[in-house]
């Protein structure tokens, strides 16, 4: 077709030619041969370029249908490939189909089999029932006349019984009921009896168990604090700094701090001595920023110790949530947390008071465990029970009812607030909870090792002991501190003291330590009278 469209444009053009040609009158009669030629020349490939189309044409016909034949050919083939394919399929289906229906037939007939085994056995099983309800009905009448025969046997004996006995079958059936009653409370009151003393026995044995098995699992250290801090300097050079002109420096910084410095001969050391432990650590902080500071001066001082008292505020919050994350507490209040952050700084008996709670809160737990009791509840408590220490100069009361109030002012649950207020018995102890919190503070601050005393204190502890056993009780022969004055043993003779008087000396003597008397956990007393007959043989 393209070549039919370029001869019919060239055809075009040269009649344009020779048409503009013509219109020129000088040289149309000079061309007129020249466009015979061109026309003939033009008509002859005209025509030639006509048939080379028409013979393109035609081939490209047969081209065109060649590739009809063989897509029809393809075509063909895949309908046959699909049509016998699905021809498998649905001859596959159906055969399933076919076996399906063959096995649900045979499961029908199947069934229609045991169906009927099951009518013919029901059928049979009817007719024997038939048979055992009938031999039942006669076995029900004979039994019957039996039990009317003994009945009125029965009543003739029971006739007989009253005769003899001269009592009615109720007098006789009110006696026995009574007779079996009395002999039922003596036996259950015997048997309450044992009970409570093997529970006893067993609570003792138990309870020995579980706190031995505590104090053992528990690794706590035997170190005490002190009331002076040892900051050392640089060189010897700084104690004159720090005592300033005229004392200027160390009086500001003692006013300031509310510390003593003391400066003796010691090399290259300065003694901060106070009985508050955070006013001591305020100030060797400050003390020592100055130091490495260089310039020491009243204005300086002052900046340092705010800086320092906002510092010991933050390791106290620090401080408290550390004792969370080692007892396992994962919520308290943020005052609490401070509060308990503060006792990082206290003692008691040179025993840190925050170590001593975090200590009690894992034996208490150790022992809530073995017992089966929620053991967050009681860690809990007990890692509070001295919380008021932080509070007992800042409000009136006993440490013990101030940690109580601030933990209900908190939010606190009663069984942790009652475990609180109650762990020095200044109110009586109701729960569980309240008993494991006072046994686990006994344990931490009676252990040994846990609180120290001055040599020249314990002595006299002991010798008071000894003498208030001694000296105001008539009848004691001996008398014996043992376990580092925790226990008295009193030796008393046994002619001029009996048994009764011996309970009360021993009570007489308690009351009297505790009267006169300042010690660390509790002093056993323990009074013996022994009895010896001898004789000889001759």
């Amino acid at each position: 077709m393209e070549s039919v469209v370029l001869g019919a444009a060239l055809f075009v053009s040269l009649a344009l030619l020779a048409w503009q040609t013509l219109r020129r009158p000088a040289v149309r009669r000079a061309s007129e041969a020249e466009l015979q030629h061109l026309r003939e020349q033009a008509l002859k490939e005209g025509e030639e370029a006509a048939s080379r189309l028409r013979d393109q044409a035609r081939e490209q016909v047969e081209e065109l249908r060649e590739q009809a034949r063989e897509q029809a050919r393809e075509l063909g083939e895949k309908a046959e490939a699909q049509a016998r394919e699905l021809r498998e399929k649905a001859e596959a289906q159906a055969r399933e189909l076919r076996e399906e229906a063959r096995e649900r037939l045979e499961d029908v007939e199947r069934r229609e089999r045991r169906l009927a085994e099951r009518e013919q056995r029901l059928d049979q099983d009817a007719g024997r029932l038939e048979e055992r309800r009938a031999e039942l009905a006669g076995r029900a009448a004979a039994l019957d006349d039996r039990e009317a025969g003994l009945g009125r046997a029965e009543r003739e004996r029971e006739r007989a019984l009253e005769r003899a006995a001269g009592l009615t079958a109720e007098q006789a059936r009110a006696e026995l009921v009574a007779q079996i009653r009395d002999q039922a409370k003596r036996e259950a009151a015997l048997t309450v009896r044992e009970l409570e003393t093997r529970a006893r026995e067993e609570g003792e044995d138990r309870a020995r168990r579980i706190v031995t098995m505590a104090v053992q699992r528990v690794a706590s250290e035997q170190t005490t604090e002190s009331v002076v801090s040892v900051l050392h300097l640089p060189h010897e050079e700084m104690k004159g700094r720090i005592i300033g002109r005229e004392g200027r420096n160390i009086r500001t910084f003692e006013s300031v701090t509310g510390v003593n410095v003391i400066i003796d001969d010691t090399p290259e050391a300065v003694l901060l001595s106070c009985f508050d432990p955070v006013r001591r650590e305020v100030a060797r902080i400050t003390l020592e920023q100055l130091v490495l500071d260089g310039r020491i001066h009243p204005h300086r001082i002052e900046e340092i110790y705010e800086r320092s008292v906002a510092e010991v505020e933050t390791l106290c919050v620090r401080a408290g949530e550390d004792a969370l994350v080692e007892v396992g507490i994962t919520e308290m209040h943020p005052e609490l947390i401070a509060l308990l952050g503060r006792l990082r700084y206290r003692t008691s008996y040179g025993q840190n008071v925050l170590k001593h709670l975090v200590e009690s809160a894992h034996l208490a737990g150790l022992m809530a465990a073995e017992l089966r009791l929620p053991v967050d509840v009681v860690k809990r408590g007990t890692l509070l029970h001295d919380i008021g220490k932080a509070l007992t100069h800042e409000v009136e009361g006993s440490h013990a009812l101030v940690g109580a109030e601030v933990a209900r002012r908190h939010g606190e649950h009663e069984d942790v607030v009652h475990a609180i207020e109650s762990h020095h018995n200044e109110v009586e102890a109701r729960t569980v909870e309240a008993v494991l919190t006072q046994a686990a503070d006994a344990i931490s601050g009676g252990r040994p090792g846990a609180r120290r005393e001055a040599l020249e204190t314990y002595v006299q502890r002991l010798e008071q002991l000894e003498r208030i056993a001694k000296d105001t009780h008539e009848g004691v022969e001996k008398v014996f501190a043992m376990q580092a004055g925790r226990e008295i043993r009193v030796m008393v003779e046994p002619g001029a003291v009996d048994d009764v008087q011996a309970q009360v000396i021993a009570r007489d003597i308690a009351k009297q330590v505790e009267d006169e008397l300042t010690y660390p956990g509790q002093i056993r007393v323990t009074v013996v009278r022994e009895s010896r007959a001898t004789e000889y043989a001759r």
